[in-house]
């Protein structure tokens, strides 16, 4: 017993010793380019970002790749933990430049998160020669899928992802699929019909829209499963390369965390996907 506590103990200092500390690079260090009104964290109100910040982990061997993480929150909070940098040493063990956007909520502004979330490419691409990489991806969960989908979809010339990884991702503002506390954080409790459609990610696919990775639980009540299955035939009808990996349990919200049944099988799946869209 003691020599196995020993051991767990010598496992757990290593893994601290080796555990990477993120870069920290803030967004916008001359100010925002726009406002969303909070000035300060309230309570039962949403998170308050004060300096929006990406936390970069560069790959000791780079393979070429790099990808920015949006974590889920219902455009209200960040799960960071298991839908952000819990995955930087896997994402890093595969040669990719990892790093974890720490985006504003909208909190009345739609075009808060999309802004934090294209300042982020910018910032990484021209980082891109001192990182070694040259396909940039947008990666998101849940909320933060709808924010990584918009950004694979309403973009220009530098803001244009080369890939996207989406989790159980909210992509439509539909009333009949869309996470309503999602939207109504987004868009506002009566939105405009066209900035509903605006922000209807599915309607929004064009054969430039890049490349796309999905996941989703069949069983998930939260973001009904509809949502990746609409965005991924807008994209095969646009002649978009995509990948749809259902899963008949999960439920939602599973991100990285081992207990979700098919951990193993979306990981290698992902593994071989990124390998090739890398050649």
């Amino acid at each position: 017993m003691k020599k196995n506590l020993i051991i767990m103990s010598f496992i757990m200092i290593s893994s601290l010793i080796c555990a990477q500390k993120p870069i920290e690079i803030k967004l916008w260090p001359e100010g925002t380019p726009n406002d969303n009104g909070l000035k300060e964290q309230k309570e039962n109100g949403p998170l308050y970002v004060a300096k929006p910040t990406l936390y970069v982990y560069p790959a000791k061997e780079p393979n070429g790749m790099a990808i920015i993480a949006c974590p889920g929150g219902g455009y209200y909070g960040l799960a960071t933990g298991h839908e952000g940098h819990d995955m930087a040493a896997w994402f890093n063990d595969l040669g990719i430049t990892y790093s974890v956007l720490i985006y504003r909520m909208p909190n009345g502004n739609n075009e808060v998160p999309l802004s934090d979330a294209q300042q982020a490419i910018r910032i990484m691409r021209e980082k891109a020669q001192e990182w070694k990489f040259s396909k940039l991806g947008i990666m998101g969960s849940s909320a933060g899928g709808h924010l990584a989908s918009t950004a694979a979809t309403h973009f220009d010339e530098k803001t244009r992802p080369d890939f996207q990884i989406l989790f159980y991702p909210v992509i439509t503002m539909d009333k009949r699929y869309t996470h309503m506390g999602s939207k109504n954080n987004l868009l506002g409790n009566n939105p405009d019909e066209k900035l509903v459609e605006l922000y209807c990610n599915e309607k929004q696919v064009t054969p430039q829209t890049p490349p796309a990775f999905i996941m989703h639980s069949s069983d998930d009540k939260t973001v009904p499963v509809e949502n990746s299955v609409n965005y991924y035939m807008a994209l095969v009808k646009n002649g978009v390369p995509a990948s749809l990996h259902t899963y008949p349990i999960g439920g939602h919200g599973w991100g990285y965390r081992d207990s979700f049944t098919y951990k193993r099988q979306w990981t290698g799946e992902l593994e071989k996907w990124l390998r090739e869209i890398n050649k």
